[in-house]
């Protein structure tokens, strides 16, 4: 089955400014990773091609990076995740821009309930929450969408058991 799954954001600043965050992915200086409240995205070096790392159980490898411009992985798991995701600054004006992240991929075997049940509304969320670290690093007022409920439970689900509270603890994040 085909995905295209894609979240964007209209930023008040230059693209210049916001391919800047797209450059500190993965470092001591990360501006954009929303790692306060996900699993941190980690390289085995730094951001360029043929760096391979991920997040959580999500893991890819750079394929394409044109700094302050884009970045593209490559999937490498989990099994049945054949595309990839990438993070892109599109032109509006000088004053303005889109930073997009886009995931294009087709999903075979466990993936085909694994992508709609677990991973694609955890994506969501933090995709949402990077957005909004976007805003907020460039000194906008961030637009931080709550997380659902759905997202909340799998959470604490997933989360290892010494860190789990009760759902009802866990109805709003901090920011």
């Amino acid at each position: 089955m085909k995905i295209v799954n894609v979240h964007q954001r209209l930023l008040q600043a230059s693209p210049e400014r916001a391919g800047a965050l797209i450059n500190t992915l993965a470092s001591p200086h990360d501006k954009l990773w929303p790692r306060m409240h996900w699993p941190r995205m980690v390289l085995d070096a730094p951001l360029g091609v043929g760096a391979a790392g991920g997040h959580g159980p999500i893991r890819y490898a750079v394929e394409a990076f044109e700094p302050g411009q884009h970045v593209r992985f490559r999937f490498t798991s989990p099994r049945g995740f054949d595309g990839w995701h990438a993070l892109e600054v599109l032109d509006a004006t000088h004053v303005h821009c889109v930073l997009e992240h886009r995931i294009e991929m087709n999903i075979t075997g466990a993936a085909l309930l694994t992508w709609p049940l677990v991973f694609g509304p955890l994506h969501d969320a933090l995709l949402e929450d990077a957005l909004a670290n976007a805003q907020r690093s460039l000194g906008l007022v961030p637009h931080t969408p709550p997380w659902s409920g759905y997202v909340r439970l799998l959470r604490w689900l997933l989360a290892p058991r010494n860190a789990r509270s009760t759902p009802a603890n866990r109805t709003h994040h901090a920011r």
